[in-house]
């Protein structure tokens, strides 16, 4: 009996053992990180402010030591040593604040801090040497990630020791309740050698005084580069509440290179350059913050507190180690002769709405209403990029059953109610043009039913008409900052612009019935979109002309860009059908749904220039439309695929910023057929327009739905607070938005999906243990029938579970390593900056390598005729 308790002992030990195996580094900082979420009052970490990841990266926690301000716009500081003493790199940032409590953060390098108190007053100083910028944050900014092979040298013989984080407290009557904070930042470092150096370049005006009342004021900094070659890869925008936009660039033989853009009242994030910038000896950084002191009384002056204010303009760079320079500043306007030249972008602020400006301006504000403010923190949470996203059918919408025409063009008006034009009873087939694109139905007659519905959002309830006896061949559709109508008939190739309540246009482009090629010519028409700060029209035009044209808001023609794409390549500007039209104001871009070519490609409002494109395998050949919405999001919708050719047709999420695919979606209720134009709201509502199946459906974004789960027909659907239900049709390998330093909790949860769950390890090794402690029993029960208590039987019994508990001991008694796990699994990479998956479906992974594709380039059979519609 003694042998039996010995051996469930020594198998107790031994599970408890493999169990504790599992409990690896990766585990302990997902653990870790939960609590944090969970007490968000408590300085987590400061028991543990090392987590290793195994044995070559580790997470550093710097937190302020819950500390209480007494007085507003006060800075307090804090140092934390660098806990190794040889060289180190730091990759990733991931901020622990909000801007209720925190006006910003800066995180600082250097050899010896100020002070040795666990905290204290900033006004001594942050360093007694010199100091490095490696970070800053406000205005509930994202996480911060670097490219690939990129980081911020420390430690060594080189690197800074010490970390000091400076945080800025601007109104403390958010501490009435005298509760502790504990703001700071988490860093993710690696001993890896990096070829690639971080560093940090701030320009920043410290002249610039802004009269009261003062519509416009402008701080121009510039510097010349006198230095080896760096490379740009993000920047960052921040002033007080009077900046409208900051603008950074580089001059090269006169010649303006766009760096960044942003409004400072928006999340004070480090954005992405678009494209990369890279800075030669000799050329000029310039920057200029523009700044309106219209509500001010008193002259406003750069400074230090909240009604100070402040212009920088911050730029991360990489560099070659050998070269490597990881901190320079320009606090100068060496030629102001020169900003006579400024692109006009930098002139013109970017529109932040009233709540959000409310929201973002980083300092409480004495309110009456608690639950006003409540309700802004609400929004705040939504305005703010959120990539753990996902959109499903609303399957409560009943506009799936209403009685349409074939659906050309969706839009929402100002009271983002649901606009659709379609066809009525007239369709688009092979006898709707001749070979010159002459129509060749007119005998037909104009539409007689209401081309434009407008329809409640929530219950599909029609809320007014228009549109009877107007249009041949609808197509595109956008409205206006003013609610009116904006649409192209492909039959008329013309563009009208409507009022809600006219009978008539009141704007007509382009001559009834004619097609043409010049600047009062259009030929099929697709989609018109109208900028709502300066007025401007935009045409795509179309599908036998290959360019966008510009009006000015009264209609006259300004220019056009784009051309037809050769049969071997399409190159920037190129298009077959410019099918759909997305305007990102914010950002005075224009993207355009290049149909045939199967992407989106993007240009200035001002001057047509090619930013970029953003094409993926899982588009397909054809890509129908886009649609810009809150947050830095795309939406777009594909067509079907040609024969042979396996992406299916479905919607996808993009992050603007990066071209990544978030999330992709199909319908649970019929099927897209050809999924014509795609809408989304600022609550991320999303809807598609189907030109064949003749539908609108409504998707949902699933992350703002306080839901529960039951089994229904094999579906999981889910209810909300309100009883709407959400079906949820999800796809397999649906791509995972991944926050650049949520990643590692994304790994566990991946690792989760992929059968390396904690769960399921311990039930694998439950079996073995309880199949093994059956078979004790079953022998411990034979043996005095078989060997008559014979003790040598015995013997073997305990030298054969010996061997065996042996032979486990050695295979499992380390555990698994999952910090090996950490920077190996395909899930993680530092590919490009804030990089997101590109998966967008189960056929999109390439099964011989194991990668995903993220782009595709290669050049491809040549496709049939383009279908119509």
């Amino acid at each position: 009996m003694a042998g039996f308790v010995s051996n469930l002992l020594i198998l107790f030990l031994l599970f408890q053992n493999i169990c504790l195996g599992f409990r690896s580094p990766l585990s302990i900082f997902k653990r870790y990180k939960d609590i944090s979420t969970s007490l968000p009052n408590e300085c987590l970490g400061s028991d543990q402010p090392v987590i290793s990841f195994g044995l070559s990266d580790f997470a550093l926690d710097i937190r302020m030591p819950a500390v209480t301000p007494k007085q507003s716009d006060t800075y307090l500081c804090m140092s934390v040593p660098l806990p190794v003493d040889d060289e180190a790199y730091v990759v990733d940032f991931k901020p622990h604040a909000s801007m209720d409590t925190v006006h910003h953060m800066l995180l600082f390098g250097c050899n010896e801090p100020s002070s040795t108190e666990n905290y204290w007053d900033c006004d001594e100083g942050t360093c007694k040497d010199k100091s490095n910028i490696l970070y800053a944050w406000a205005r509930n900014a994202p996480p911060t990630r670097l490219p690939k092979g990129v980081g911020f040298r420390v430690g060594g013989e080189t690197g800074s020791r010490y970390f000091v984080l400076q945080v800025h407290y601007g109104d403390v009557s958010a501490f009435r309740d005298k509760h502790k904070d504990c703001s700071g930042v988490t860093l993710h470092l690696t001993h890896q050698k990096q070829p690639l150096i971080a560093g940090m370049y701030l320009m920043m005006s410290v002249n610039t005084v802004i009269p009261p009342g003062k519509k416009v004021v402008d701080a121009d900094i510039a510097c010349h580069y006198k230095r080896s070659p760096m490379h740009l890869f993000a920047y960052r925008v921040h002033t007080h509440r009077l900046g409208k936009v900051v603008s950074g660039y580089r001059v090269r033989n006169g010649q303006w290179t766009l760096i960044g853009r942003q409004s400072p009242q928006l999340p004070q994030a480090f954005y992405p350059v678009q494209y990369p910038v890279d800075i030669s000896y000799d050329d000029i950084l310039a920057a200029r913050c523009v700044f309106s002191g219209e509500g001010r009384t008193t002259e406003t002056h750069i400074g230090g507190t909240a009604n100070d204010e402040m212009c920088n303009f911050y730029i991360m760079y990489y560099m070659e180690a050998k070269h490597a320079v990881s901190y320079m500043t320009c606090t100068q306007n060496t030629n102001p002769e020169m900003f006579r030249n400024i692109p006009q972008e930098a002139n013109i602020p970017i529109p932040v709405k009233s709540d959000v400006m409310k929201m973002m301006h980083g300092h409480h504000e004495e309110t009456k209403d608690s639950d006003t403010s409540s309700l802004l923190q609400q929004d705040k949470k939504e305005d703010i990029l959120d990539q753990d996203f996902h959109i499903e059918e609303a399957v409560e919408w009943t506009g799936l059953d209403l009685k349409l025409g074939q659906v050309s063009g969706l839009a929402l008006d100002p009271e983002n109610n649901l606009v659709v034009f379609h066809r009525g009873d007239h369709v688009w087939d092979e006898n709707s043009f001749d070979s010159k694109f002459v129509y060749q139905q007119r005998g037909l007659g104009p539409i007689e039913q209401n081309t434009i519905i407008v329809l409640n959002p929530s219950n599909a309830k029609l809320l007014h008409s228009t549109g009877k006896s107007l249009f041949y061949l609808p197509h595109g559709l956008s409205v206006d900052k003013n609610g009116n109508y904006w649409v192209t008939d492909v039959a008329l190739h013309q563009v009208f612009k409507l009022g809600a309540k006219d009978k008539e246009p009141l704007l007509t482009l382009g001559v009834p019935l004619q097609p043409g090629s010049d600047k009062n010519h259009f030929c099929q028409p697709t989609d018109v979109a109208v900028d709502p700060i300066t007025g401007s029209i935009y045409v795509s035009d179309g599908y036998c002309n290959s360019r966008i044209i510009q009006f000015s808001p009264n209609g006259l023609y300004v220019m056009q860009w784009g051309e037809e794409s050769s049969l071997d390549r399409s190159g920037p500007g190129q298009f077959r059908i410019p099918h759909s039209l997305a305007l990102i104001p914010d950002l005075s871009q224009l993207c355009v749904a290049d149909r045939e070519n199967g992407r989106i490609q993007c240009f200035r409002l001002e001057t047509g220039e090619f930013t970029g494109e953003i094409k993926h395998k899982a588009f397909g050949r054809e890509l129908f439309a886009v649609s810009y919405g809150p947050g830095g999001l795309l939406f777009a919708v594909n067509g079907m695929p040609y024969p042979g050719e396996t992406e299916s047709v479905k919607g996808f999420v993009m992050n603007f910023s990066t071209g990544e695919i978030i999330d992709t979606f199909i319908p649970l209720r019929k099927s897209f057929e050809m999924p014509h134009d795609i809408v989304a709201s600022e609550d991320r509502t999303v809807f598609v327009g189907d030109v064949h199946a003749k539908a609108v459906w409504k998707f949902a974004s699933v992350e703002k739905m306080e839901h529960r789960s039951v089994k229904k027909a094999g579906i999981e659907v889910q209810e909300t607070k309100e009883s709407e239900t959400v079906a949820e049709a999800r796809l397999k390998n649906k791509p995972e938005a991944r926050d650049p330093l949520k990643n590692k909790q994304h790994l566990v949860q991946q690792a989760s999906s992929t059968g390396v769950s904690f769960v399921l390890i311990t039930t694998l090794l439950i079996i073995p243990v309880v199949i093994l402690l059956v078979i004790l029993v079953f022998i411990r029960w034979r043996k005095p029938t078989v060997y008559g208590g014979n003790s040598d039987g015995e013997r073997k019994l305990d030298s054969s579970s010996g061997r065996i508990l042996g032979r486990l001991r050695g295979k499992g008694g380390g555990g698994i390593n999952l910090g090996n796990f950490f920077p190996s699994h395909k899930g993680y990479s530092r590919k490009g900056f804030d990089r997101l998956s590109t998966e967008g479906s189960d056929q999109e992974k390439d099964e011989e390598d194991g990668t995903d594709s993220e782009e595709e380039c290669s050049a491809s059979p040549l496709p049939p005729p383009p279908s119509s519609s």
